[in-house]
């Protein structure tokens, strides 16, 4: 099978790598001084796990010097799927899965809207990792796992082929049985967190000391249900619930990728966090003020974010 994982982040790091050490053809899209690191020496993967080293096919920059690829993994940030979409569209064939990984609920529809729903196939990953320098990359915590599916959610024979690729590759894999409420309930968390983090500029442990907060983040994450709801997906308050059993197990040291990005001053996924949240409650008719409140306080951070790094 011929394999290009885009984005050699944390994510694409990990799960790219582990697929490179197999006998499929893996191409890696990277970018600066990140990419000739791995050109030089392959990409060094620090895990909890073990550490490994992966020597995919190629790494580049260029996608035009590819071939047409059987399987593309997007795991590039959220914000980025769009331009992504557009650029591996030579890329793909007739029989080509594409497979987004990043946090978001609506990254399926950003790819779909540029290359047709045939190819488009749902899915999530869990994992704690980043880029620790140039061509390397730190699995620091979380058991590895990616969820996929159908959009309509069967057991088709490409699903199936995709998980002996994946169980080949060695990482826990799970074919969903309900792939947008898998998608949804990540969401939920994440956008639980991510804005109150960003806010706060606190790690999990501080926040969770405070009362006030965790009504905040309550607040957030019930407005999010309610919006998960009226579009039709399948989440109970049950799943909320679960959000804050997480929550409470987190390492107090935790922090939220989005948080992060907007405390270094880089562009964040505001815009497809709180900010999606707000901007879908609106076509449905959905009060949701903390959503909305969280999200005007971080845009003016945001919108200096991206002029900076235009």
């Amino acid at each position: 099978m011929r394999i290009v994982v885009y984005g050699i982040g944390g994510v694409g790091g990990y799960f790219g790598g582990k697929l490179a050490k197999t006998s499929h053809k893996v191409s890696f899209i990277a970018r600066g001084r990140h990419l000739e690191a791995i050109q030089r020496n392959g990409l060094q993967v620090k895990s909890i796990y073990g550490d490994f080293v992966a020597a995919p096919n190629t790494v580049t920059s260029d996608v035009h010097s590819l071939h047409a690829a059987d399987l593309i993994i997007v795991c590039t940030k959220s914000w980025q799927v769009n331009d992504v979409a557009r650029d591996i569209k030579p890329l793909v064939s007739e029989h080509t899965m594409v497979l987004p990984l990043q946090n978001g609920a609506d990254n399926v529809d950003k790819l779909i809207n540029v290359l047709g729903k045939d190819n488009v196939i749902g899915g999530l990953c869990r994992i704690i990792s980043f880029v620790e320098s140039p061509g390397v990359i730190h699995h620091k915590a979380f058991h590895p796992q990616v969820m996929f599916g159908e959009l309509n959610n069967e057991k088709s024979e490409r699903i199936q082929l995709l998980k002996k690729v994946f169980d080949e590759a060695g990482f826990d894999n799970l074919i969903a049985d309900d792939i947008q409420a898998a998608i949804w309930k990540k969401f939920l968390f994440i956008c639980t967190i991510s804005g109150i983090g960003a806010l706060t500029r606190a790690e999990m442990g501080v926040m969770r000391e405070n009362s006030f907060v965790m009504e905040v983040m309550r607040k957030t994450a019930d407005e999010i249900l309610k919006l998960a709801q009226a579009k039709g997906v399948h989440l109970t308050q049950k799943d909320v619930e679960a959000v804050f059993e997480g929550i409470a197990n987190q390492d107090p040291h935790t922090t939220a990728s989005m948080q992060r990005d907007i405390m270094e001053g880089k562009p964040s996924e505001l815009e497809d966090f709180n900010g999606y949240v707000v901007r879908e409650a609106k076509k449905y008719g959905i009060e949701v003020p903390v959503n909305e409140f969280i999200y005007h306080l971080l845009l003016p951070q945001e919108k200096r974010a991206r002029a900076k790094f235009k």
